[in-house]
């Protein structure tokens, strides 16, 4: 692949910084965190729905950026998108880790159903991730838009999803105009999206 547009983040000017910036906004942890908040507020009310949307923003979202700056502060990745494969590893481990610990608590505490099968596909779509990423660089800001995408879907219905469309075409642009990855590795996340959202529904979420 050829070098990033945004290697060095001071340099970037014009629709590079535009780029980037939009690709660090609907990054994956801001996507699930956003949508568990609206997954809880549907089913729980406001107050109740805010409490445990924070409890999985904290576990699966803030939990695992708070990693990822560590690993940046102390020189062990070298860009907040993480350049190559084993920069991603540990991240997505603690990603894993951080949606296993939200899916006990919504478990053991009776959390919301839809936040409990969204852990399940956390788990699900971060393990498959987590080994892909050893050996190729799929596009996980693909695979998180496009299963947001379908689970508004099964859950507000078609309007909402169709809504949402125009942001799948849109975060895959910008990943490929920063030459993040290869046409490939979009479609790939793209498709791990989708596929990883049927799993979750075999065990009966999101219908």
């Amino acid at each position: 692949m050829n070098h990033y547009r945004d290697h060095n983040p001071a340099a970037t000017v014009g629709w590079v910084r535009v780029a980037r910036r939009f690709s660090n906004v609907v990054s994956p942890p801001v996507i699930f965190a956003i949508l568990a908040l609206a997954l809880s507020w549907y089913e729980l009310g406001f107050w109740d729905g805010l409490l445990w949307a924070a409890v999985y923003g904290f576990w699966v979202s803030l939990a695992p950026i708070l990693f990822v700056l560590y690993l940046l502060q102390t020189g062990r990745i070298s860009d907040l998108h993480m350049n190559t494969s084993k920069e991603r590893r540990w991240p997505y481990v603690a990603s894993v880790f951080g949606a296993v610990i939200a899916f006990i608590f919504v478990l053991i505490f009776n959390g919301p159903d839809l936040l409990l099968c969204l852990s399940i596909f956390s788990i699900i779509e971060l393990a498959t991730l987590s080994i892909i990423t050893n050996f190729w660089m799929i596009s996980i800001h693909a695979t998180s838009i496009s299963a947001a995408t379908v689970i508004v879907g099964l859950v507000f219905g078609l309007v909402p999803a169709l809504l949402l469309m125009p942001l799948d075409i849109l975060v895959a642009w910008v990943r490929l105009y920063l030459r993040r990855h290869t046409w490939a590795q979009v479609v790939a996340g793209l498709t791990l999206g989708l596929a990883s959202v049927y799993i979750t529904t075999l065990f009966g979420c999101f219908g």
